[in-house]
């Protein structure tokens, strides 16, 4: 991570990481075969430490808004050290056909962890849903979540205090739509919502 602050990824080459992990560079191609599955590692240890920043808010706090807001919450807390990286980074993740971008087949098992802790969040909480999107609705937390990475990365403020802010007042607005879904006149706009869904997965 320090090597791909200071010189940027693109410019980080294996023989680079491998030097300065004190390791042959054929030694660190046996554990990673290139760059992006060292930064399929990262995105597994962020999200390994992500779920167990988490665990307390998810124990303590039935309620669908404040599980929600913990744990977005404390994916900037635990994503704040690699802030400066993640602008160098950003360019990168953000080309569709890159194994680096989240939604990509080599980023599967993050993206699995990552929807699974939106489903504790679900299931723990006292949020009434029809069953069709209940079963919808980890997914599109997690894509709440892609939107405010993006915003993250893009944030300044100190300690990204603005990212946090835009945290507290999403959440809210998020805990009403949810709930509002019960409602029959909203009902034909969630199941378009679902379908569109569905069409984009292909």
């Amino acid at each position: 991570m320090r090597l791909f602050r200071e010189g940027g990824y693109d410019r980080t080459t294996m023989r680079a990481i491998a030097d300065e992990a004190g390791v042959s560079l054929g030694n660190a191609y046996y554990y990673f075969s290139s760059k992006e599955h060292l930064v399929q590692a990262y995105y597994l240890r962020v999200q390994e430490e992500h779920a167990a920043a988490a665990e307390a808010v998810l124990d303590g706090d039935a309620t669908f808004a404040g599980r929600l807001r913990g744990v977005l919450t404390s994916w900037v807390d635990v994503a704040e050290p690699y802030h400066e990286f993640a602008g160098k980074f950003f360019k990168n993740a953000a080309e569709p056909t890159s194994p680096l971008s989240p939604f990509s087949t080599e980023s599967t098992a993050a993206r699995e962890d990552a929807i699974g802790l939106y489903r504790r969040v679900v299931d723990g909480s006292d949020v009434k849903v029809a069953k069709v999107l209940r079963e919808e609705l980890p997914e599109l937390l997690w894509l709440l979540q892609m939107g405010v990475v993006l915003f993250w990365v893009y944030d300044g403020s100190p300690g990204q205090r603005r990212t946090r802010l835009l945290v507290d007042k999403a959440v809210p607005l998020v805990d009403r739509l949810v709930r509002m879904t019960r409602l029959p006149v909203v009902k034909g706009v969630v199941d378009d919502l679902l379908d569109l869904l569905r069409t984009l997965r292909g």
